[in-house]
């Protein structure tokens, strides 16, 4: 029989720590996620230095035994669980090669966007090991699963936005074609910002590209939105903006 000691003493701290106000706001930026506590991310940090003082690696292993038996949600492991495991991970490990089972155990478990995107700018050891990480993350720009997919774009967002990967990087996004929402907006912010921080070599890419309408457009759109743009250049990029049709 599974020892859910550890996890069920770390609930009881985060039913304390949960605030019912931050849990109706959060809520609402989530939707079709149950199982929302609400407790604020800092708090979340905060306690995940404490277990990776003690205990984090057991948390580990029940939260992720209890994923697998009963999924996320009100019935199974909550929100702020999911947020929890994966601080842990990022804070647990320095080496790459010790991380990655754990990083590949989670993946599969992200099922929204702020779980995906906490994770992804919090694993610190990716940065430490960019080539090694840079290769684990490519196959994942194939999955046919969404938040697949958005972990490995918003993993070179979080830690490949530099002249040595911007090239290699848009590549890679010009070959995604996935549907679903959550890819769409992540391909979108991950262009904008590459444009934003290097926009000579970007624009090539802006005005010969195999992006859909909604994504080219939405990443015109976060580009024109930023105050590092000039008006001149926002001008030029508003200009670029494809016609989408409304049958």
């Amino acid at each position: 029989m599974q020892d859910n000691t550890l996890m069920e003493t770390i609930r009881g701290q985060l039913r304390e720590l949960a605030d019912p106000e931050y849990r109706e706001f959060h809520s609402r930026l989530l939707p079709g996620i149950t199982g929302i506590m609400g407790v604020r991310t800092p708090q979340l940090r905060g306690l995940s230095k404490q277990l990776i003082k003690d205990g984090w690696q057991e948390y580990i292993k029940q939260v992720s035994l209890a994923w697998k038996q009963t999924g996320q949600g009100e019935k199974g492991v909550y929100y702020d669980e999911m947020i929890l495991w994966g601080l842990c991970i990022c804070g647990g490990f320095k080496d790459w090669d010790r991380a990655l089972p754990y990083i590949e155990e989670f993946v599969p478990a992200i099922n929204n966007w702020a779980v995906c995107d906490i994770f992804c700018s919090s694993l610190k050891v990716a940065g430490k090991y960019r080539q090694e990480s840079w290769e684990f993350i490519r196959p994942y720009l194939q999955s046919d699963k969404e938040y697949e997919i958005r972990f490995a774009v918003v993993m070179m967002l979080s830690h490949f936005v530099d002249e040595d990967y911007v090239e290699a990087g848009l590549e890679l996004m010009d070959h995604i074609h996935h549907q679903g929402y959550y890819v769409k907006m992540a391909v979108a912010w991950a262009i904008s910002i590459y444009f934003i921080k290097f926009p000579e070599p970007v624009m090539p890419y802006l005005e010969h590209n195999h992006l859909d309408d909604w994504t080219f457009n939405k990443a015109l759109q976060k580009i024109t939105e930023s105050c590092r743009v000039d008006g001149e250049t926002k001008a030029v990029i508003r200009a670029m903006k494809r016609p989408v049709s409304r049958g």
